[in-house]
């Protein structure tokens, strides 16, 4: 079949260090995310009433 051929556009690729800070600022960036998430539905809880003290 004709034109089935992937072609791969992508350079080479990065290097370690560059791939290692992707990691981590994408965890620190999820970590912040579900603390957030954590934090308003503490909030909410609260002003239902819903406290555990």
């Amino acid at each position: 079949m004709e034109g089935s051929e992937v072609s791969s556009t992508e350079g080479p690729a990065a290097p370690w260090y560059r791939r290692l800070a992707w990691l981590v600022g994408i965890w620190f960036g999820s970590v912040l995310a579900l603390g957030a998430v954590a934090g308003l539905l503490r909030l909410m809880m609260q002003l239902a009433g819903m406290s555990s003290h």
